[in-house]
């Protein structure tokens, strides 16, 4: 029988700790969102006043070839003014990419108890973890949001400790995903004066997560948000949306893409992967690239999946700003951190905005 949802102890124990999630709450016959997924107006997303990013996706085949320069100033200037960016003909089969979100409703359709053996303080392996909203311990108002990650370190383990049921298709998504992310970074180093050799693209991308978000039907989609304002805090995330839409994000000076302050959605566009630039690109690049600010919107109408990669160096890594592009700049915005001193701040709060990267700001007082 399920618990009653006014109460926040019993509430708290059925979606987080027992493992059911916001599914099982929702297929419990929910009505009306609960008071704990309640967020506060400043919070909530007006859908009706955001606009859409209307620029087209870039055309990553045509790197390398003729239309190379162009390209790279896309890619660019997205970095450094949006974050965010749309990409087409980017290496990874469309059929996997239908496959992939296929494979994640399916899984986030088993029975709670299937799923729940990879809560974080029961999971038989420390490279997946099952869970709900961000830092549920944490937040004033929980994201209407379920969630399966999977780290990876080599295939041999990813095949004998992720789910079975989205193991391989995740695999693969992984495998054929990052022959376009080292492109990628190597448009932006270039762009800021750096030569990168094999083993810094290596360095950047050295530890890799495969994500599978669920967001479920919501009755109240307007009182509610499936993640809340935050960046992402590795190097460059690739995201699968499905059709459904709901991602916006934050402008963070006026440009072409609009005014400072300004949310704007990321429409979903058939066959196409979306980019974003997270907090570890912005410090290298001491701030020249900007880490996108987004959040998701929940629906009524249907369940919506989404599918990130995650990259990011390794945790003893040292970060700061790029040598070159200090020297260019005359001065530096970020101080040299350890990325695994960063990420224990940023696991230990809820979302808040950029606000996990003034961990890495150096004060101008």
């Amino acid at each position: 029988m399920a618990p009653s949802f006014d109460d926040g102890n019993s509430l708290f124990n059925f979606v987080v700790r027992d493992g059911n999630g916001v599914k099982g709450m929702v297929d419990s016959g929910l009505s009306t969102v609960p008071q704990a997924y309640m967020q506060p107006p400043i919070e909530r997303i007006d859908k009706d006043r955001a606009r859409k990013h209307g620029h087209p996706p870039i055309d990553l085949s045509k790197l390398g070839g003729p239309e190379h320069d162009e390209v790279a100033k896309q890619i660019v200037r997205a970095a450094e003014s949006l974050g965010f960016f749309q990409v087409v003909n980017h290496g990874v089969p469309v059929d996997l990419l239908e496959s992939l979100k296929d494979a994640a409703h399916d899984f986030f359709s088993l029975p709670a108890e299937k799923k729940a053996v990879y809560r974080d303080d029961v999971s038989p392996t420390p490279l997946v973890k099952y869970g709900t909203s961000f830092v549920p311990q944490k937040e004033k108002a929980l994201e209407w949001k379920d969630y399966i990650s999977m780290q990876y370190t080599n295939d041999a383990e990813a095949l004998q400790h992720w789910p079975e049921e989205i193991r391989d298709v995740s695999l693969e998504y992984l495998r054929t995903s990052m022959s376009m992310v080292r492109k990628l970074l190597q448009v932006l180093l270039e762009n800021l004066g750096v030569k990168p050799e094999d083993l810094m693209i290596d360095a950047l991308v050295d530890k890799k997560m495969v994500n599978m978000n669920y967001y479920p039907t919501c009755p109240n989609p307007d009182l509610t948000v499936g993640v809340g304002r935050h960046s992402d805090m590795g190097t460059l995330t690739i995201l699968l949306q499905d059709g459904i839409g709901g991602l916006y994000v934050k402008i963070e000076d006026d440009s072409e893409f609009g005014k400072k302050g300004e949310w704007v959605e990321i429409p979903p566009v058939p066959s196409a992967l979306v980019i974003n630039v997270g907090d570890m690109v912005q410090v290298l690049s001491n701030g020249k690239y900007k880490s996108a600010e987004h959040r998701v919107r929940t629906t009524s109408t249907k369940s919506r999946v989404s599918i990130p990669i995650f990259t990011m160096p390794n945790a003893t890594a040292k970060i700061a700003p790029l040598p070159e592009v200090v020297e260019k700049d005359g001065n530096t915005l970020y101080k040299e951190f350890v990325l695994a001193d960063y990420m224990k701040n940023f696991f230990s709060n809820a979302h808040d905005g950029k606000k996990s990267l003034d961990f890495a700001k150096i004060n101008s007082a």
